[in-house]
């Protein structure tokens, strides 16, 4: 029997040396036990684990992914479990790929728990102001169902980069000052401010854009358990809105086009925020992160794609790969920088297919189009540019509210429900997907007369 001895319990690294040991040595799942720190694990006889050999072997890069997740489940078979489902991938590679078989079933089930409960730090985490010795600090208490803290903590540190924040949890505390993150022990609720002046900011904020005609009790009850609640400031006005409050258009957005100043940066900013911890569809469940529009919050053009794809859900933001290159290009062959127009999506969460380690696109059904549009429409709000333009049906029936047909609408001028003009062209994926050179090139030609003629228009 071999014991290895892990430094904690999401110590995917060490969990990777020693099972490639016990691999290469020989050894089965059912002769190893896996130790965590001063856990005595199993009550078995133990023997230091040997150092590990230099000679190795190569996995995919889908179990590899998927073990990084199941890792930071709290399951006490998930070594085992991975050690056992990659030594059956030794003789079968593609074992991986099979949803049908139950090891790679139960693990993937670990993943998937471990991935919502990811999104449930992200999207439900609050940071609170307290001074440091003169200094601000923020500093946020999280109570985890998994051991998510430290793969957790680069989403936060490039979120806030600039801020000197502290997340205090159950079993492991993270603290950011901006250039280095430290480690500490585990804290308590008590140990967290019980809130600061942007509390009551916030609480305007959310009273304003609250819509109860678009609430589903039972859908937020869900994907937001009352376990949560008491680190959100906003979830304290929820049941007096239910009660008693009406279907309202976003009142800090129209206050603050009405005042002069930073109003509006500031509106977008809080938009951005709150949509980051959106749920109106269950699409958040698998995406990455949220992908909000970007651009100036005075241009005068909008564009508004389908949809978050693979490299925009991993970088959180909009149109940065092949497509939004192909766009990038276009826009700037029809003479309009993209620096200065706003660029968004009808669906802010990618969609998508898993086909082995590759995600595949899928287009965003009625639903999910619907439930984006309070954010589109936010969105339009505040920026209130001269002319929105739609790229592909999915964004048409975005801004219109009904699906139409991209060549009887496409290249004019339409008006737009709530006002303001409108243009619909089609998505330079539509391009990229054209097998003939030939048909390419011509529809990309008139893809950048669309660009052109909609840029007189402002």
């Amino acid at each position: 029997m071999r014991t290895v001895t892990l430094d904690s319990e999401d110590d995917f690294d060490g969990w990777r040396d020693g099972v490639r040991a016990a691999v290469l040595d020989g050894i089965p799942p059912d002769r190893i036990v896996w130790r965590v720190g001063a856990d005595p694990g199993e009550l078995f006889g133990s023997t230091p684990p040997p150092p590990a050999p230099a000679a190795g072997f190569s996995v995919p890069r889908a179990f590899v992914d998927l073990a990084k997740k199941a890792i930071l489940h709290t399951d006490r078979e998930r070594f085992a479990l991975l050690h056992t489902l990659l030594v059956r991938m030794r003789e079968r590679p593609s074992l991986i790929d099979d949803a049908a078989d139950p090891l790679v079933r139960r693990i993937e089930g670990l993943a998937r728990t471990v991935r919502r409960d990811i999104h449930k730090m992200r999207a439900f985490l609050r940071f609170r102001e307290m001074d440091d010795e003169g200094t601000p600090r923020f500093v946020a208490w999280f109570e985890p169902e998994f051991h998510i803290v430290r793969a957790n903590a680069g989403f936060f540190m490039d979120r806030f980069a600039a801020m000197h924040w502290s997340i205090l949890t159950p079993e492991v505390s993270i603290h950011w000052d901006g250039t280095v993150l430290t480690e500490g022990p585990g804290a308590t609720q008590a140990d967290a401010p019980d809130g600061d002046p942007v509390e009551q900011m916030w609480h305007s904020y959310y009273a304003a854009i609250f819509n109860p005609a678009r609430l589903k009790v039972g859908a937020m009850l869900k994907e937001m358990p009352r376990k949560y609640w008491k680190n959100m400031p906003e979830t304290a006005l929820v049941p007096q809105m239910i009660a008693g409050a009406q279907a309202r258009e976003a009142g800090m957005v129209a206050t603050a086009q009405a005042k002069p100043g930073g109003n509006i940066d500031a509106a977008w900013a809080a938009l951005r925020e709150e949509a980051m911890s959106c749920t109106r569809c269950s699409l958040h469940e698998q995406a990455t992160q949220t992908v909000f529009g970007e651009g100036p919050i005075d241009a005068a053009m909008m564009f508004v794609g389908e949809q978050p794809g693979d490299q925009e859900d991993l970088a959180g933001h909009p149109f940065v790969g092949p497509a939004g290159q192909l766009f990038d290009r276009a826009m700037a062959e029809a003479g309009v920088e993209r620096s200065t127009v706003y660029v968004t999506n009808a669906v802010k969460h990618f969609k998508f297919e898993q086909r082995g380690k590759r995600r595949i696109h899928a287009k965003p059904d009625t639903g999910e189009i619907t439930a984006c549009r309070w954010w589109i429409e936010q969105e339009r709000a505040i920026v209130r540019p001269k002319l929105t333009v739609a790229l592909g049906a999915t964004a048409a029936r975005s801004l219109l509210g009904k699906a139409v047909t991209i060549s009887r609408e496409r290249s004019r001028l339409i008006d737009l429900p709530g006002g303001g003009a409108g243009w619909i062209t089609v998505h330079p994926s539509f391009l990229l997907r054209l097998p003939d050179p030939a048909a390419k090139a011509e529809e990309y030609a008139r893809f950048v007369d669309d660009l052109k003629t909609a840029a007189t228009h402002v």
